[in-house]
């Protein structure tokens, strides 16, 4: 008698879900070995060589050797057969472009600087060059590519990828940015906030995992935050969430970009920084700043710790509001550790109301100057058109079987 493949409690059934199980393991942590897989799955390890083996037979997996705690191994990843996805990132001064594989394991990537307010126009030519170039440089065509993350230093509303607050990115207001790239690549291209991007990678991959409730603290030329709730994240009508950089700290201070005065990021930009030890240091750049507080230099150090004071006291208000249970800080300025995140966390702490079941943790961020890249090509592989569900796996695993006749049945 024939079993129906879609028969629930089926052989067939069982070992498409363990398919499944499998593939969903490696596109979640990027490539895991035999042992590891059987960790996350929490199926045996004859179960995982034998599914591995038909996987790879089908062109679903790629397996290589590696060591793991000093002994051989053997790594799984999702083959490029099934595709690849391109993450961009603009910052205010560079632009970042990463291209990886469905598993979220980089394969190529490029750097570059960009002046302050760069154009619209060049700005998203050279991001589609470097697609281009890295594509090229991994011996794939634009047929592989499957979809693009676009992450934005401003904040974006995703329905249209334009950015929902003038005045923020100069000459980049009015601009669907995510169907002009798209005419640019021949791709979808899906786009949101940094800040948004960073507390997504961080929940996947780096210190947000295992947290249904966390917020990205990103600190850098300017400040903003990402927010992770019940496990998604939380943009808010059109997208202006956690942009907390212009939550006002000084009633009389200086005019911020989005028009209104004395906001965060008035006195925690790059700019504010850098203009506090000008008299004292010189021109420096806020690589130069984190550099010489990182070496122990006592005006930067004063100057970093005062911005990290001053960051925690408006993410306190957040903390009060969410009450999320981790607080992650990333962003250029978290590359100087706890000379920023010490005071950060302690103002977050003396302005939170006590939790004593579950007080909120403040920490630094796992994935450093990645996250948000990694978060562009995260949000590209939740788009993607094309992916690694069952019927794929399924499919592909059918063709693979249906040319090799000699092949011995799957257990």
């Amino acid at each position: 008698m024939t079993i129906d493949r879609s028969t629930p409690g089926s052989q067939t059934s069982l070992r498409e879900a363990n398919r499944a199980r499998i593939v969903d393991a490696v596109k979640r942590f990027g490539g895991l070995t035999q042992i590891e897989l059987a960790e996350a799955t929490g199926l045996s390890t004859a179960t995982i060589s034998t599914i591995v083996k038909e996987l790879l037979g089908a062109g679903v997996v790629d397996t290589r050797p590696t060591s793991r705690s000093g002994r051989r191994a053997l790594k799984v990843t999702l083959a490029r057969r099934l595709g690849l996805v391109a993450g961009i990132q603009f910052g205010h001064r560079h632009l970042k472009v990463v291209l990886g594989d469905l598993g979220r394991t980089i394969v190529a990537e490029q750097h570059m600087p960009l002046p302050l307010d760069h154009r619209v126009d060049t700005g998203l030519d050279r991001a589609a060059l470097l697609v281009v170039d890295l594509l090229d440089q991994v011996g794939a065509s634009m047929d592989e590519l499957l979809t693009v993350g676009l992450a934005l230093p401003a904040p974006v509303d995703t329905s249209t990828g334009m950015i929902s607050v003038r005045g923020v990115m100069r000459g980049w207001d009015d601009l669907h940015i995510g169907q002009t790239m798209s005419k640019r690549l021949g791709r979808t291209v899906v786009v949101d906030n940094d800040a948004n991007l960073g507390v997504l990678a961080e929940h996947e991959l780096g210190a947000g995992r295992g947290y249904r409730d966390t917020i990205f603290v990103r600190a850098s030329y300017t400040t903003g935050a990402g927010i992770m709730l019940g496990g998604h994240v939380h943009r808010g009508y059109a997208g202006a969430a956690g942009e907390i950089g212009h939550i006002q700290v000084d009633p009389t201070g200086d005019i911020c970009r989005c028009g209104n005065r004395g906001c965060l990021d008035t006195v925690v930009s790059s700019t504010a920084l850098l203009d506090l030890v000008r008299s004292s240091h010189g021109d420096l750049t806020l690589r130069d700043l984190i550099a010489r507080a990182i070496e122990g230099d006592p005006g930067c150090r004063r100057v970093i710790a005062d911005a990290g004071d001053r960051i925690g006291s408006v993410v306190a208000q957040v903390v009060n509001t969410l009450n999320p249970r981790r607080v992650v800080v990333g962003g250029e300025l978290a590359a100087a550790g706890e000379v920023l995140i010490g005071p950060l966390r302690e103002a977050v702490l003396r302005h939170t109301a006590p939790n004593m079941i579950a007080p909120v943790e403040v920490v630094a961020g796992e994935l450093g100057a990645e996250a948000e890249v990694m978060g562009a090509l995260t949000l590209a592989l939740q788009s993607a058109e094309v992916a690694t569900d069952h019927r794929t796996i399924s499919t592909l695993t059918d063709e693979s079987s249906a040319g090799r006749p000699d092949r011995p049945p799957a257990p």
